[in-house]
């Protein structure tokens, strides 16, 4: 365990961590919606702090990332936990479990900096579940990690409070971001979270001049309507973030929407000639 960097305590014990937009009031003994983060006796601490649930080595473009030095791989760590409770999600099993409810590597933030340098990998990718909710693992490794030359990738949902944000931002070299809808209401609906957060995390990657790519996962009947990615691509478009890679993914039945179909390739073709017509000048159709 660690302490945690952001939250504020109150004289009751109860604290509020404030990490994320969610801001959860925790009282003793409670975890926030991320799972990982927990008031023990007064203090917040993360749970998961150097106990990665996964570690592997991968292809930048599985993260994916198709314009950041490919043909390299990366060092991958996970830690169970996301501040997201994706109806759809692919990873469920480890980004929406408690800490102690899956196997995981004792691996300090040392330690991973050195196996990435044993294996010859050029960089450590943060990902699978949500590496914005296990903060100060993720930190201090992209700390170690830019100090020893490293690339540090971060693959996230976006959805963080601005302070925090920044304080990581300069030891980040290239960030997918997972887009999931341009809809405030389907973020509520199917995320549990909402969507000014996650544009406002975009700018800011962007405008810190980290290499950025999108991700926007079509779902039949929940973000598959052509005019939500009109409205999408047009808003990328006008805050400069038009030459950034765009992927749209294919769904495929995962977790709490089992019934619903696959995405029809049309699908992923209609939004990329939408996408090219608004202006997004690279874009990737992903799953296909």
């Amino acid at each position: 365990m660690k302490e945690c960097l952001y939250y504020h305590k109150y004289g009751d014990g109860r604290l509020r961590c404030t990490l994320c937009p969610h801001g959860c009031l925790l009282a003793e003994g409670e975890r926030g919606r991320c799972g990982s983060r927990r008031n023990l006796e007064g203090t917040l601490v993360s749970e998961v702090y150097a106990h990665p649930c996964a570690v592997a080595v991968d292809p930048v473009e599985k993260k994916p990332l198709a314009e950041f030095h490919p043909g390299t791989k990366c060092l991958s760590l996970a830690c169970t936990g996301c501040n997201l409770q994706c109806l759809n999600c692919q990873n469920h099993d480890i980004s929406q479990a408690h800490p102690g409810k899956t196997d995981c590597y004792e691996l300090t933030p040392e330690q991973a900096v050195d196996l990435a340098l044993k294996h010859h990998t050029p960089g450590i990718a943060y990902t699978y579940t949500e590496p914005l909710t296990w903060y100060e693992y993720t930190y201090d490794t992209a700390t170690l990690a830019h100090e020893k030359g490293l690339w540090n990738i971060l693959v996230s949902a976006g959805f963080i409070n601005p302070d925090p944000l920044d304080k990581l931002i300069p030891y980040i070299d290239a960030a997918n971001i997972d887009l999931k809808a341009f809809s405030d209401d389907i973020y509520r609906k199917v995320c549990g979270a909402r969507l000014q957060p996650v544009l406002d995390t975009l700018l800011s990657l962007h405008g810190a001049g980290v290499h950025l790519e999108i991700t926007n996962l079509l779902i039949p009947g929940v973000n598959d309507d052509m005019e939500l990615v009109r409205g999408m691509c047009r808003w990328l478009v006008e805050n400069k973030l038009g030459d950034c890679p765009l992927h749209f993914s294919r769904f495929f039945p995962q977790y709490k929407m089992r019934n619903t179909l696959p995405t029809p390739g049309k699908t992923l073709f209609d939004a990329r000639d939408i996408a090219r017509g608004e202006s997004i000048r690279k874009v990737y159709l992903g799953n296909l």
